[in-house]
């Protein structure tokens, strides 16, 4: 296969901030998924796709103020539907080094079947506490959850999606052979970075 090294998980645990390291330190063309996932869902919409339908027309009250159970299930429904899209941009990439790339759309029950070996794939997943503390930092909340008519009601809707999304991912990974690490905020950035580098069997 290529040298793609994939990291996973679900969000505000770490994938970003471990990608661009790695990118850095071994030459790699970082691949962000996030910054083309607006993009993905006007595509998916545009082909048809019923939650990327769905997802282009609601409203910040009708995405946030849903089942936290629901909205778990569809955001991995989301992330099957958008895979190939994906897939084709990276594809699409031109680097000798190799590529590493990051997102929640690396669902261990995808790469499963893409045949993703264990050696170019992890995934990171939070702790509850350490997720909601960190994303509450995060500037941009604010402007996503923009037009809900109780932002806090909202923001803890979207909190407790992203801990059963997290659940999810560690069921999967431990059902398919991957490997996940938990952060909660007790391993130094340093000694994950060492982590995922022996993983990949990266080396200076």
């Amino acid at each position: 296969m290529r040298n793609i090294y994939f990291i996973g998980g679900s969000p505000c645990s770490g994938k970003s901030t471990m990608a661009e390291i790695i990118a850095q330190k071994f030459n790699l063309h970082y691949f962000k998924v996030d910054d083309y996932i607006d993009e993905y869902t006007v595509k998916g919409a545009a082909s048809g796709k019923s939650i990327c339908m769905k997802l282009k027309n609601m409203t910040p009250e009708q995405i946030w103020m849903r089942d936290p159970k629901n909205q778990s299930m569809e955001e991995i429904q989301f992330y099957q539907e958008i895979f190939e899209f994906i897939i084709e941009d990276i594809n699409n990439i031109t680097y000798q080094n190799g590529i590493i790339t990051e997102g929640a759309a690396f669902l261990p029950c995808i790469m499963k079947n893409r045949d993703i070996d264990q050696k170019h794939y992890i995934n990171i997943t939070p702790s509850p506490e350490f997720q909601i503390s960190h994303f509450r930092e995060r500037p941009f909340v604010p402007y996503v959850l923009e037009g809900c008519s109780d932002k806090e009601k909202a923001f803890m809707k979207w909190m407790d999606r992203d801990i059963l999304f997290a659940k999810a991912v560690r069921e999967q990974a431990m059902e398919m052979g991957y490997i996940t690490i938990l952060n909660d905020g007790t391993t130094s950035i340093e000694e994950m970075f060492k982590s995922i580098c022996m993983h990949f069997d990266l080396v200076d």
